[in-house]
C-alpha cells in the first residue's frame, strides 16, 4: 500500500487522496483474515486543482503513474470537474467529493502529508467501515434517484459474497427523508 502512496504523492497534488475500495478493501480483507488482499477493479486518485479541468490531465498522470507502478489499474480524477460529469453542484475540495461518494463505507480516503505520515480523510467517519456496513451517504440518501443508483451499485459490486461478514442496511426513501429498516 504504502508504494502506491508513494507513487502518488510523487505526482505533487495538493488536494489528493487515494480513496474508496484501495481502502475499504484493505479493511474489509484484513477483518474477514483474508491473507491476500482482494483484486481491485481500479485505484481511484482523485485530487482538486481548479486550474486544470481538462480530462487531458488525468489520462497523463495516469500514465505517469503506470510508468511509475506498472500493471496497476490506475484510475485518476480531477474532483474540480466531476459535478460536469454527474450533474450535480460543484464540488469544493476532495473532501467535499469523498463526502459524496455512494456509500459511508467507501468513503474514505488516505494521503501521505509532505513528511510522509499518513492522513485519513473519512468525512463521515470510520464506523461503518470498521463494522463492515454498506449504507449510504446522506447525499445519496437525499434522492431517491441516487438511492436507486446505490442499491443498484450495492447489487453490481458484489460485496456480501467477497465479504460475507458484511451487512447492508436497507434504505428506503420517504418524502426527502431516509430511513434505515434492519
Amino acid at each position: 500500500m504504502m508504494e502506491t502512496l508513494e507513487a502518488a504523492q510523487s505526482l505533487h497534488k495538493s488536494d489528493w487522496s487515494i480513496c474508496a475500495g484501495f481502502v475499504r478493501t484493505k479493511v474489509w480483507d484484513v477483518l474477514h483474515g483474508y491473507t491476500k488482499r482482494t483484486p481491485l477493479p481500479d485505484i481511484d486518485f482523485i485530487y482538486f486543482d481548479e486550474s486544470e479541468t481538462d480530462e487531458r490531465v488525468e489520462k497523463d498522470l495516469e500514465r505517469k503513474l503506470e510508468r511509475l507502478l506498472p500493471g496497476r489499474p490506475w484510475s485518476v480524477k480531477n474532483e474540480a470537474r466531476m459535478h460536469m460529469v454527474n450533474q450535480i453542484p460543484p464540488y469544493t475540495s476532495t473532501s467535499d467529493a469523498i463526502s459524496k461518494f455512494p456509500e459511508t463505507a467507501s468513503a474514505v480516503g488516505v494521503k501521505l502529508d509532505e513528511h510522509g505520515d499518513l492522513q485519513l480523510c473519512a468525512p463521515w467517519g470510520v464506523h461503518d467501515l470498521l463494522a463492515m456496513k454498506i449504507r449510504p451517504t446522506p447525499f445519496f440518501a437525499e434522492t431517491a434517484e441516487r438511492l436507486d443508483l446505490y442499491e443498484k451499485r450495492i447489487a453490481i459490486k458484489n460485496w456480501l459474497k467477497k465479504w460475507p461478514l458484511v451487512e447492508k442496511n436497507r434504505m428506503v426513501y420517504i418524502q426527502k427523508k431516509w430511513r434505515n429498516h434492519n
